[in-house]
């Protein structure tokens, strides 16, 4: 898809966001519970971050994504993933895995890998130390951060992928976004995203609000990337540090535009 054309895919997604505010539930961490949340409204989706697993499973039947981020774990928490994602399947409601710090610990990497194998989420997205991990049990994450380049995770994307027969993105400098052998490549973004705690998880949850309302979730996941980069770019313009950055960023999500889009847009495909 032409830049002209996934621009249209991106504006046109983001209207029926403002349009239709769809509810996306979210498990995700304490960490990234006020900013992912923030950023969804900003965009115009309407967020819920619910993980009691006595609620989940009615909050997940009304939802049209869920978001699964494995950030702060715990067993009732593991649990609330598994009864909201499987009410989530019974409904054919897009579920996207976010595989926080897998690698780091066996407990984490074990946690990550099994929603791939009991929900086969649509999107995962994550690190290239994340990916790398759940597709090769590799062990070099470093915390949460990743010691890898997105193009250094391309094949372990790629077998993930096929595994779970859905859309991988594996973000950084350069977003890589695999699906069905094809790869898309996003270059939006600046520097500044990765001194902010919680950018990649906000990406997870905008993954959420673009697959709600968009039927290819490769599509969704390209536009979700594109439109957080894009973000990043104007918010970084306007921010002299990380410190003024994230109000900068919901700023930029909320009043993104069109030419916005067609004039930042840089993505490729092949």
């Amino acid at each position: 898809m032409e830049n002209n054309r996934r621009a249209d895919s991106i504006w046109a997604d983001i209207q029926r966001i403002r349009a239709e505010a769809p509810l996306v539930h979210n498990i995700t961490n304490y960490v990234v519970m006020n900013t992912t949340a923030n950023a969804l409204l900003a965009l115009g989706a309407s967020p819920v971050m619910a993980h009691a697993e006595e609620e989940v499973e009615e909050m997940a039947a009304i939802a049209r994504a869920l978001v699964v981020n494995i950030g702060t774990l715990s067993p009732p928490w593991i649990a609330a993933m598994f009864k909201a994602g499987g009410v989530a399947k019974r409904n054919a409601r897009p579920i996207i895995l976010d595989p926080v710090g897998a690698g780091a610990t066996t407990f984490r990497t074990e946690t990550a890998r099994s929603p791939m194998e009991e929900l086969a989420p649509e999107i995962v997205r994550g690190n290239a130390s994340e990916i790398r991990a759940l597709a090769y049990d590799e062990r070099s994450t470093r915390g949460v951060d990743s010691a890898h380049a997105p193009e250094d995770a391309a094949s372990a994307a790629e077998a993930l992928s096929r595994r779970s027969h859905g859309v991988v993105v594996t973000s950084g400098a350069v977003d890589l976004i695999l699906s069905d052998g094809a790869t898309d490549r996003v270059f939006n973004g600046h520097p500044m995203m990765a001194r902010v705690t919680g950018m990649g998880c906000t990406a997870s949850a905008l993954a959420g609000a673009f697959a709600a309302v968009n039927p290819s979730t490769r599509d969704a996941a390209v536009n979700a990337m594109a439109v957080m980069g894009i973000a990043g770019e104007l918010a970084a313009g306007r921010s002299p540090g990380p410190g003024t950055f994230v109000p900068q960023f919901l700023d930029a999500l909320y009043l993104l535009t069109e030419s916005d889009i067609r004039e930042r847009l840089k993505v490729t495909e092949s």
